[in-house]
């Protein structure tokens, strides 16, 4: 037995192993996986994106693309895989590193489970900003930013700083449901499904800078 199959055995027992979770596929490249998650429809894919044959971003971007409901948690090794910046970008709704602990693990899937897109602000920061800062600022589209209200480019600023709907609505003085459908507008004008596409397209057109900190604007 392999190394990546007696990781996927360990995290199918794992997870098996909860009352409230069930496991109702498993895959072994992203072909599958992509064919797993239109057959089972399951409510998250745990995607390694280190896998052999299609990426885990060209599977997370089909799964997202062809099965809205499923929400897509990336495990990766952060420090070396280059991949993370764009599966956030294709569609994922956070990352776990594959490092992480076990209960870290369930604690993310019980959170996107409960409809949270971000698993850790903080850490997503973190991670776009080494890349934007290695790979630069890509092509975007200033134009459909353009299409935000002033206070859509304020709640989305704040979102790709890592607030919360709550912290969000408290800086605004409006409430955490006001805060929501902000965001809600604004990622239906950009055309982005999760939070994590948010915070990387942000930092793709330098709306935020690297290393920017809460509250801080990039003009």
């Amino acid at each position: 037995m392999d190394d990546i199959t007696l990781t996927r055995a360990g995290l199918i027992a794992l997870l098996d192993a909860q009352p409230d979770l069930e496991v109702v596929g498993e895959a072994a490249d992203g072909e599958q996986a992509v064919r797993e998650a239109e057959q089972v429809n399951p409510d998250i894919v745990l995607m390694d994106l280190s896998m052999p044959g299609m990426g885990g971003v060209e599977a997370t971007r089909r799964v997202v693309r062809e099965n809205p409901p499923v929400a897509v948690i990336a495990l990766t090794t952060f420090d070396t895989d280059e991949h993370v910046y764009g599966v956030l970008r294709a569609g994922a709704s956070g990352f776990v590193l594959k490092s992480a602990p076990p209960e870290e693990l369930l604690k993310a899937v019980r959170v996107v489970a409960a409809g949270h897109a971000l698993l850790d602000p903080g850490v997503t920061m973190r991670l776009v900003r080494r890349f934007t800062e290695r790979l630069g600022p890509v092509d975007a589209e200033p134009a459909t930013f353009d299409s935000l209200t002033r206070r859509e480019n304020e709640v989305i600023r704040m979102v790709a700083q890592g607030l919360s709907n709550r912290e969000i609505g408290k800086r605004l003085s409006m409430t955490e449901a006001t805060a929501k459908t902000h965001l809600n507008r604004s990622m239906a004008k950009l055309r982005l499904s999760s939070r994590a596409q948010v915070v990387a397209a942000a930092y793709e057109i330098g709306m935020i800078l690297p290393g920017a900190r809460n509250g801080t604007e990039h003009e």
